[in-house]
């Protein structure tokens, strides 16, 4: 896609995988907008950009603070790329190990973040997106952010694993929805990237991740999915995909 005089928005823009697409955007050209929460580093990042990205504050649940970030960057110039990364881990098991049954809450909220949140800014950019006049036969392209565990979720992923199985689910779906109005829709499925939802973990289970990957054996760079997430916008074959960016990792029950 044509990304000349365009906009962007990216979700989970502060930090990681968001962070390291923004940087690649706006080398492009491309005017951003960095969704992220109003508690993240959105602000401080911004100013990295100088007048070529702009935070805007905002859950990615909620429908009015998300469409404000949608309508910033269609004011600049058309909205043709949404980048979806925001997203949250969390750990839930069916039966917890005192024998009581596993939180619904704590599933709900997660699920509610990852799966809820991809489809109300995938549905908020196409509903901008298909207005654009056609350059080069494409109107946009919406990358989403699933993940391995969405086939190989580990024991206690069952909300975050139900959730990126659910945008697995939904990318074909919604290319096809889409494909009429010339917007083009993917995702793509990370591996054990350095990023901060994995911090949590101690340097040794880090090491350990890191370990499983066959090759290259090291956890993932973000910028690494911001080289495939500008590839997806440059190539208009690619529609309709999920695809792994692992190296061949597959994830073991634990």
């Amino acid at each position: 896609m044509d990304l000349t005089d365009s906009s962007a928005v990216v979700t989970g823009g502060a930090s990681g995988l968001g962070l390291a697409t923004v940087r690649r955007l706006t080398r492009a050209g491309v005017f951003v907008v960095i969704v992220d929460l109003p508690a993240s580093s959105g602000a401080e990042v911004a100013k990295e950009f100088g007048g070529q990205a702009v935070f805007a504050p905002a859950d990615v649940t909620d429908p009015g603070a998300l469409s404000a970030a949608f309508d910033q960057a269609a004011e600049r110039h058309p909205l043709r790329t949404l980048v979806h990364c925001a997203g949250r881990g969390g750990t839930v098991r069916v039966v917890e190990r005192d024998g009581s049954p596993g939180s619904l809450d704590d599933y709900e909220a997660i699920v509610r973040i990852n799966l809820v949140g991809t489809f109300n800014a995938l549905r908020l950019a196409a509903a901008r997106m298909v207005t654009n006049e056609p350059v080069g036969g494409e109107r946009g392209v919406c990358v989403l952010t699933a993940s391995v565990a969405a086939w190989e979720g580990q024991i206690g992923q069952i909300p975050y694993a139900s959730a990126k199985a659910g945008v697995v689910g939904m990318t074909l779906v919604a290319a096809r929805d889409l494909a009429r109005k010339l917007v083009r829709v993917n995702t793509i499925a990370p591996g054990v990237f350095d990023t901060p939802i994995l911090s949590r973990h101690p340097r040794e289970v880090l090491d350990k991740l890191a370990a499983a990957v066959p090759h290259p054996s090291r956890l993932g760079a973000p910028d690494e999915y911001a080289a495939l997430a500008m590839h997806i916008l440059e190539n208009p074959m690619l529609n309709g995909e999920t695809i792994r960016l692992d190296g061949a990792i597959r994830m073991q029950a634990r």
